[in-house]
């Protein structure tokens, strides 16, 4: 799905990231885990063009990233972060940021995918537990029909019960098809979650 050649990123004069040679596969669930600092985030951020790298090249599909508009490739490749990003209105209007045509039964239907009360289409977002406000950025994410989704430590700020539920989640889309390249410094969250592990340490990959 995605190939990484010499990849590279500096910062305002600091090296994030160095001599990345990946391929990340186009199923599965792909764990990046590392201390803080050792670039895990910044890694995803490039596979979404959030980055552009300073040397080498990515291909997502064969295809490379600076050959493909950034709004169709955000399309495909959705991100969730890790403290959810609501915006002001209803569960129902921040469906509609992703995708502006999308009626109250597409948004219960993907309320319903993710685990939500199809009834929280009404609600306020700011309203929503932070368990739920992250099971509805992944349905926000689903809702552009992406090739993949990319999760920043998506579970990071929530409690465990929430945590388990949005681990779950992702094993679950894992199992329809929806690959995911998965952020974390958790060890545990690693071996609950993982098909692949990429380890980061100091921008570098290591064994």
């Amino acid at each position: 799905m995605f190939t990484l050649h010499g990849v590279g990123l500096t910062i305002d004069g600091t090296r994030i990231l160095d001599g990345i040679d990946l391929r990340i596969p186009d199923e599965g669930i792909t764990v990046i885990v590392g201390p803080s600092g050792s670039g895990k985030s910044s890694l995803l951020r490039l596979l979404d063009r959030l980055e552009v790298p300073t040397e080498g090249r990515i291909l997502f599909r064969g295809v490379d990233l600076d050959d493909i508009d950034p709004p169709h490739l955000r399309r495909r490749v959705a991100l969730v972060f890790q403290r959810p990003p609501l915006f002001e209105g209803t569960v129902l209007d921040n469906f509609r940021v992703a995708r502006p045509s999308i009626d109250t039964a597409g948004a219960q239907a993907l309320c319903a995918r993710v685990g939500l009360e199809p009834g929280l289409c009404e609600r306020r977002a700011q309203d929503l537990s932070g368990g739920e406000a992250q099971r509805l950025c992944f349905a926000r994410a689903l809702a552009t029909d992406p090739s993949v989704v990319l999760a920043d430590e998506p579970t990071a700020a929530l409690d465990p019960d929430a945590a388990a539920g949005i681990e779950g989640l992702a094993r679950a889309l894992a199992d329809e098809g929806i690959p995911l390249v998965w952020v974390t410094h958790d060890p545990g969250q690693v071996d609950r979650l993982a098909d692949r592990v990429v380890h980061l340490a100091g921008g570098r990959l290591v064994p």
